[in-house]
């Protein structure tokens, strides 16, 4: 079979990348292993983690908030597998929506496991048959799994990875989280709701290493305030499971008892058995493949975007990527701005980011002005009773041009979206400043921030 274009996965990078160059008039074809669309963001990360998330916010709602609101519910009763039942309907809609964009764009889906057997040449074996592909152009997208550590045997079942600890049967009575970055404090953050004792045991001496860290030290005292137990600068050297229960050791300290263990220390790319070698393409020590201007790899006509080439590991970067691939490709333009790429935490109160931290700028020794405002002054905030947080603006000493902006509060990963396209644009703190904002709005605060920056906040 031949087509213009072949990508193999179809995660967000892959299936973005797909429909933008089916949209210019390509003849494409995906190739995905799994028999479900959406690659680990859909099937087992970022769709069924935020649908857990958010239930298990409304029970603890419901279980504490709502009778502050002068609504009680009377007996609360948890039914984890119809909350987990919704979240697999969730991800299987999705899953389905990708299909028929496929059909919409007409775009070529073969499923199978994928493997380079020469430069435009793919072979697709589905274990009962195989076919073999040829295209003048070949986009790897597959993505990324859960790391390991050394001395951790990864069961499954009670020692498991994300993917397991967004299904577990019970609730559990501790969990331990390996690993105190976004992952680790999203799923921690669901099963510590829903009534699970939870320890997060860090190597670092801080949570979300690469967070701002003032943002990092506020977002710690609040999960502690709301129960989370965390043990900072322990290095995990193994976890011994017994009949019931698990054993984390940690080096110079006493075993952590539990009777389930989330490993949550990163994620490493997926070109593992891609047949790489069959065209001569080498990854780097950590497994990433190299890729140069327009995502273009060391084989002429052989490209990869997203997680297979390191940066932030974010399905929307990954997205930005397969636009940018599949635009240069057919129109000779295509571009990502990595400076305006947000992160989001979607823990409770959630925490976003674009741009530079604080402690980078220190680093650079670029000379700045800071503005925050806290959102226990803002209008909104009070009404929805969520006020713990606030909003931190970096801006150019001399130029006033946003470096940076963080968020930790109600709706922040909203938030940062107006950040991120001022960012774009160039927006210097006063001009986000000028800008009319919707009152009460918890946008108000983005703008109070700025204002900050200048010393001349209207409501704090």
């Amino acid at each position: 079979m031949n087509h213009d274009l072949v990508v193999i996965g179809t995660g967000p990078g892959g299936y973005i990348a797909a429909i933008r160059a089916a949209q210019l008039g390509l003849n494409v074809a995906c190739i995905e292993k799994e028999s479900m669309l959406g690659g680990t963001c859909l099937r087992v990360g970022c769709i069924p983690s935020k649908a857990l998330l958010e239930s298990s916010e409304l029970y603890k709602e419901a279980e504490h908030s709502l009778k502050d609101r002068g609504i009680n519910v009377g007996s609360l009763e948890l039914d984890l597998a119809k909350m987990l039942g919704q979240k697999d309907r969730v991800v299987k809609t999705m899953a389905g929506g990708i299909g028929s964009l496929f059909k919409k764009n007409k775009i070529t889906r073969y499923t199978g496991h994928a493997t380079l057997i020469a430069p435009g040449k793919v072979k697709v074996d589905d274990g009962k048959t195989v076919n073999e592909l040829e295209s003048k152009y070949i986009l790897i997208a597959t993505g990324s799994q859960p790391s390991t550590l050394p001395g951790i045997t990864l069961d499954g079942d009670r020692v498991g990875t994300s993917t397991e600890a967004l299904k577990y049967e019970q609730v559990p009575k501790h969990l331990v989280v390996i690993g105190g970055g976004v992952i680790g404090l999203e799923l921690g953050a669901v099963w510590s709701r829903l009534g699970a004792k939870v320890t997060i045991l860090e190597y670092l001496d801080r949570i979300l290493p690469t967070t701002d860290s003032e943002i990092a030290d506020e977002a710690q005292k609040i999960f502690e305030k709301q129960g989370l137990e965390f043990q900072l600068g322990c290095r995990v050297t193994g976890v011994k499971t017994n009949r019931k229960t698990c054993d984390v050791e940690i080096a110079d300290s006493k075993p952590v008892r539990c009777d389930r263990v989330l490993v949550a220390v990163g994620r490493r790319p997926n070109t593992d058995q891609l047949g790489l070698e069959n065209v001569g393409i080498e990854v780097d020590k950590r497994g990433f493949i190299p890729v140069y201007e327009h995502y273009e790899t060391s084989v002429k006509g052989i490209f990869a975007i997203g997680d297979v080439i390191g940066g932030a590991m974010l399905a929307h970067k990954a997205e930005d990527e397969g636009v940018a691939f599949a635009e240069h490709l057919v129109t000779g333009f295509g571009h990502v701005n990595y400076n305006t790429i947000p992160s989001v935490a979607y823990t409770n109160p959630e925490i976003a980011a674009v741009g530079k931290t604080e402690d980078q700028l220190k680093e650079e020794g670029v000379e700045y002005r800071k503005g925050s405002f806290p959102f226990i002054a803002n209008g909104r905030a009070r009404a929805m009773g969520q006020t713990e947080g606030r909003v931190k603006m970096l801006a150019d000493k001399q130029t006033d041009r946003v470096l940076g902006v963080h968020i930790i509060g109600p709706r922040a990963g909203d938030l940062i979206a107006e950040c991120a396209v001022a960012m774009e644009f160039g927006a210097s703190s006063e001009d986000i400043a000028r800008c009319c904002h919707a009152h009460p709005t918890l946008a108000e605060a983005v703008k109070e921030a700025a204002l900050a920056v200048d010393g001349r906040t209207l409501n704090f």
